[in-house]
């Protein structure tokens, strides 16, 4: 049921320049790791939209300049990047609890799983007359 959810091979025709994406699953939580080298926590929007989905947006403009002693630009290059991916979230996934860092270049998020009901609770006694 989780690569329903999570496997989508579309996205790697999408974007050539997206970062790489894991998406690790245990038995409390799904984790989400997006590569990010050279970016920091203001770069990122990470949000549950309306419809339930997690949406992982980066933005980051940078600006690299080499002078010479004079001040005069040799070269100046900007550049720009813009990432948006929206994930649908599978059922068992607590939104309410969803927690990211960005730690070492990676963009890691946690999303809690509920725990599964008892299977007893579904069970009926029928009486036998």
């Amino acid at each position: 049921m989780f690569d329903d959810f999570f496997d989508n091979d579309w996205m790697k025709k999408t974007n050539a320049t997206a970062p790489a994406i894991n998406v690790i699953e245990n038995d409390t939580e799904y984790k989400v790791e997006v590569a990010a080298p050279g970016m920091n926590k203001e770069d990122f929007n990470v949000h549950v939209d309306e419809s339930g989905n997690l949406v992982i947006a980066m933005e980051k403009k940078s600006d690299n300049e080499d002078k010479d002693k004079k001040g005069r630009y040799l070269r100046r290059e900007f550049s720009y990047t813009k990432f948006q991916q929206t994930l649908i979230l599978p059922e068992d996934v607590v939104k309410d609890t969803i927690n990211a860092c960005m730690c070492d270049g990676v963009l890691r998020i946690e999303l809690p799983r509920k725990a599964p009901e008892p299977k007893d609770k579904n069970m009926k006694v029928i009486e036998i007359k």
